[in-house]
């Protein structure tokens, strides 16, 4: 109601709202549930009722159920009446979405039914019926068109059909996450260049209570052009855009002969009729009182760089866990390396933009900030500082052992000291020798590292004793830092492993990647190590190029003359590799033959074919015996197209024959006949 308001309040004659606005689109199974659609229909009546809606054009989203169908819809309301429900008609069901498991979509195209109103809607409205199904509604000086989501991105989207039947206005209600280098512009500049009209896309802004982001950026668009564009990220509740649009202009851009034969002969809508302009130029009006009202100007689209939304993106999904959980903060084990640096930073980030809003006055922010940091009532605390803030909700500690280096030590205390967390550094050896003695004892024998004569066995039980201590310490100090300082309340625990680490299962199960949420975990070591160097520069942290500097270590074993613990090492292939493995099964779909196949000439120049086998080989086989990770992994903000996360966007057994023989023994046979490229271009 809020966003109608502003709308009308800027002159605005029709406004749209994201997909599912009223429940939310990460309802999931809660959409089968009768209530879900019935509570629906009561906000949507309290709307109607509250008469915001007169004299303005509301396109509004929400469930429906017709003939005992659920379908996703927009509800078309006017004047305290509704005009159309526009099912939709094409469903979004791969990746993060599963719209057919809740949801049935309309196939009667061009055609409508009538929809018997439930009684708490015709109450309000003294209506019956209405029209159900693919129409358009027809003011007095334009036609507007109804497109849902994923309908913009199908080979044959409705609004080329509707376009063609003279629909001058598309509304697309969006709710699209962030992913990289996603742009919805590029399809709406292309499509409207040639079809002529003017396009609506609103889009959800922020977290509906999942691993999902959803960015915002709403947009209008004019023939192709860009005329308004709201912000990316943002800590609004409610944003609003607007622009003053020139029907006359999509009608010179469709004046073209080809379009015109087209557009003869196309098939018809039905339309619903409402006596009501858009436009300011009513037939009553003097003609002078419509001449030089300007009309938006195109502008520069503006979307932000990878780096960017790494900074952005997750800082605002863990301001919006962080006020609707109503805990009192977060807690970070930093363990002085890039990952852990990364969790801090952003959250850093977030206590920046929360910074940022209160120094604009907003008031919601301002009085989440005081809430969980515990201020009386009617305290006038603001919260303009972030370092200020940062130290009273972000909790940060180095928990050392005697593998720990002196360097990740001074590290930890010195990223902490940039940002303003409160920071504890600890010694846990006490712990780990308490574990080992205890085994000892029971079973008679001491397992040692494998740098004393341990075989690979102990060697590995060794390092994962101090990995899942330090989750147990990080709940324990989670749980009572706030009663430490004086507080009430509890901090959720933030975890730090990075996609291509759990893509390749390089983490102990139940250890510090056990955590609340993580903000980093559909984020690849790359792009991470690039957001570190950009936050340098950007957030003046200095300390950070030091980080980038070291060598990426667990330190879980013992330091030796002649030995440091590398993660790369440990784990036989680079990050580098990881993500272009990554992307080759996720996106391109690759088993472990196509993979090979397709290295072979990306790699082909500095690996041999017998080279690459070996690498994606031993990919696969890390990836399949440590798959049962992933069902246990910690929710974590959705970034990276080829993230494994078990529980919705990638589903695969995680019980595998990890030596692939088939797959294995075929990649063998083509690596031993293919010529080594490699040599040759190393010779040259």
């Amino acid at each position: 109601m809020e966003s109608i308001k502003i709308a009308k309040e800027r002159g605005a004659t029709l406004r749209v709202g994201p997909e599912l606005e009223i429940p939310g689109y990460g309802c999931y199974d809660h959409f089968l549930e009768g209530d879900t659609v019935l509570h629906s229909w009561e906000v949507l009546s309290k709307i109607i009722s509250s008469e915001i809606t007169n004299g303005i054009v509301c396109d509004i989203g929400m469930p429906a159920i017709h003939k005992n169908v659920i379908y996703n819809c927009r509800i078309i309301i006017h004047d305290g009446k509704i005009l159309l429900i526009r099912p939709k008609m094409w469903m979004a069901n791969d990746g993060n979405y599963r719209e057919l498991r809740y949801f049935t979509p309309w196939a009667k195209h061009r055609q409508w039914e009538d929809h018997y109103l439930p009684r708490v809607i015709q109450a309000v409205t003294g209506q019956a019926k209405v029209p159900f199904g693919d129409a358009v509604i027809s003011t007095t000086d334009t036609c507007i068109g109804v497109e849902l989501c994923e309908e913009l991105f199908t080979p044959a989207s409705p609004h080329i059909l509707m376009g063609l039947d003279g629909v001058e206005v598309f509304t697309n209600s969006k709710k699209p996450l962030r992913r990289y280098g996603f742009q919805p512009n590029q399809k709406l500049q292309f499509t409207l260049y040639k079809l002529g009209g003017i396009y609506l896309y609103a889009n959800q802004q922020g977290c509906d209570g999942d691993r999902l982001y959803y960015d915002g950026c709403a947009m209008i668009a004019v023939n192709g052009q860009l005329v308004s564009q709201g912000t990316q990220f943002s800590l609004r509740d409610v944003e609003v855009v607007t622009a003053t649009i020139d029907l006359e202009d999509v009608r010179a851009q469709r004046a073209k002969s080809s379009r015109s034969m087209q557009a003869a002969e196309a098939e018809r809508y039905h339309r619903v009729e409402v006596p009501f302009a858009l436009s300011s130029g009513a037939l009553d009006e003097r003609e002078e009182a419509i001449v030089g009202l300007a009309g938006t100007k195109p502008i520069d689209v503006r979307f932000h760089t990878p780096q960017e939304e790494i900074a952005l993106g997750p800082a605002c999904w863990l301001w919006d866990y962080l006020r609707r959980s109503r805990v009192q903060g977060y807690f970070v084990p930093l363990s002085g390396g890039v990952d852990s640096c990364a969790t801090a930073v952003i959250v850093f980030s977030m206590c920046r933009l929360v910074a940022e809003a209160a120094r604009r006055g907003d008031q919601q922010v301002i009085q989440d900030a005081r809430r969980m940091t515990g201020e009386p009532e009617g305290s006038t605390y603001i919260p303009e500082d972030p370092k200020e803030f940062c130290n009273r909700i972000f909790h940060t500690c180095y928990m050392g052992t005697e593998n720990s280096s002196a360097e990740t030590r001074g590290r930890a205390k010195e990223l902490a000291e940039a940002i303003g967390s409160y920071h504890v550094d600890l010694n846990m050896d006490s712990l780990v020798t308490a574990v080992r003695t205890l085994f000892s004892v029971v079973t008679g024998k001491s397992p040692q590292f494998r740098s004393n004569g341990g075989s690979n066995a102990e060697n590995l039980a060794l390092q994962n004793i101090q990995a899942r201590l330090r989750m147990v310490i990080a709940y324990m100090f989670a749980q009572l830092l706030p009663w430490v300082r004086g507080k009430y309340g509890g901090l959720l625990v933030l975890g730090s492993a990075n996609v291509d680490e759990s893509l390749r299962g390089y983490l102990t199960k139940y250890d510090c990647s056990a955590a609340d949420i993580n903000p980093i975990g559909g984020i690849s070591k790359t792009d991470l190590k690039k957001f570190i160097a950009y936050a340098e520069a950007a957030f003046d942290l200095p300390i950070l190029r030091s980080f980038l500097d070291a060598v990426p270590t667990a330190e879980l074993e013992p330091i030796t003359e002649t030995y440091v613990q590398s993660d790369e090492a440990d784990m036989g292939m680079t990050y580098d590799e990881l993500s272009a493995f990554g992307r080759l099964r996720k996106v391109d779909k690759c088993g472990p033959y196509s993979m090979f196949t397709k290295l072979v000439h990306e790699w082909g120049s500095f690996l041999s074919p017998i080279q690459i086998a070996e690498k994606v080989k031993l990919f696969f086989f890390e990836h399949a015996r440590n798959r049962h990770k992933m069902t246990t992994l910690t929710p974590a903000y959705h970034a990276e197209s080829y993230s494994p996360d078990d529980n919705r966007f990638d589903l695969r057994p995680f019980l595998y024959n990890a030596r692939f023989p088939w797959q294995f023994k075929k990649i063998d046979a083509a690596a031993a006949k293919l010529p080594d490229r490699s040599k040759d271009i190393k010779n040259d």
